[in-house]
């Protein structure tokens, strides 16, 4: 029997988000959900259920400080029926040393049970992929669910591009949002940034006296190796990750058609097809409505490729991966 809070609302218009996976980044996205308020019932699905309950616990005791959220918790993936909205962040985390590409096998094996198990149970929902690699595993769940391209996503170089355009503005001084900074391709190593039409307000990135192929490459190369670093130090990224899928979490629950930096299934991107990797997406309701083809230069068009190809590698689909169940770790 799931747990459930006991409090209940009157809002007639209701969207539902489940989180898959409790460990650091699942509780700490459904944190900061419930702050944001932009979900009206939240899931908790862990295969630790104590877990699970424990989390909704410490999540309802905020209840009356925050815009009302039912909130439930349970092990089994039908507590994600009548979701709009199923974030899944289970499978083995990476861990100092690791990238994220080796973690390929084992969480592959883990959404292989897990994605039918949650399409089964709620056929409508759109599938926001978090764990990593997240190309690979956004390809592969959009295998096994059988749904549309743009129903399945992932959460993709988004984060990668804030931090770029966080590194950018310490240099420059001028806020992040202020500078049209993007990166594309792998949510890890062979991501890259797109310079050539990258601007603040209009201005070409590269006209600005400060910016050089050094600072370029600084800022990137601190961007990069971000994750590694905070790993190093604090054994996981949680934070910034959450507050990532919040704007994608918002977006969805109020439509707004907003371009943003996300893993889907390419057709014919640059010459890109049947891969899913990080271009800027239309996001709204429905899912990834369209991608935006935005001008790359010849050497950004070869690492486009070059990135495309390191993860078709990795995400040919298994013919056999159909086995119903949940299996995941967190």
């Amino acid at each position: 029997m799931s747990s459930t809070s006991l409090l209940h609302t009157t809002k007639a218009h209701t969207f539902k988000v489940s989180v898959v996976g409790c460990g650091n980044v699942g509780a700490t996205m459904a944190y900061t959900l419930l702050l944001d308020g932009s979900t009206t019932d939240l899931a908790l699905v862990d295969i630790n259920k104590k877990k699970a309950e424990a989390l909704l616990l410490d999540l309802e005791h905020s209840l009356s400080l925050t815009s009302y959220t039912h909130l439930t918790a349970d092990d089994k993936p039908a507590a994600v029926a009548n979701s709009n909205l199923i974030i899944v962040t289970a499978g083995k985390r990476q861990e100092e040393g690791e990238s994220r590409l080796d973690l390929t096998e084992a969480n592959k094996k883990i959404f292989d049970s897990l994605i039918p198990a949650l399409v089964k149970a709620a056929p409508d929902a759109l599938i926001l992929v978090v764990t990593n690699p997240v190309d690979v595993l956004t390809h592969h769940a959009l295998t096994l669910s059988g749904l549309p391209a743009g129903r399945v996503f992932g959460s993709g170089t988004l984060l990668d591009t804030v931090r770029f355009q966080f590194h950018l503005s310490q240099r420059l001084k001028v806020h992040p949002r202020s500078i049209n900074a993007f990166i594309l391709g792998e949510h890890g190593d062979s991501s890259f940034p797109v310079i050539s039409s990258a601007n603040i307000s209009g201005k070409p990135l590269t006209s600005f006296p400060l910016v050089t192929p050094q600072l370029i490459d600084e800022c990137f190369e601190e961007t990069r190796s971000a994750a590694y670093r905070i790993i190093h130090d604090m054994g996981y990224t949680c934070y910034s990750i959450a507050t990532a899928t919040r704007t994608i979490v918002r977006a969805i629950a109020q439509d707004t058609h907003e371009v943003l930096m996300l893993s889907t299934l390419l057709d014919n991107y640059y010459g890109e097809s049947d891969i899913c990797l990080s271009v800027p997406c239309v996001i709204g309701a429905e899912g990834v409505y369209e991608t935006i083809e935005v001008p790359l230069n010849e050497e950004e068009k070869k690492k486009l490729a070059e990135s495309a190809t390191i993860l078709r590698q990795l995400a040919q689909p298994e013919a056999d991966a159909t086995a119903p169940g949940f299996s995941p770790t967190t």
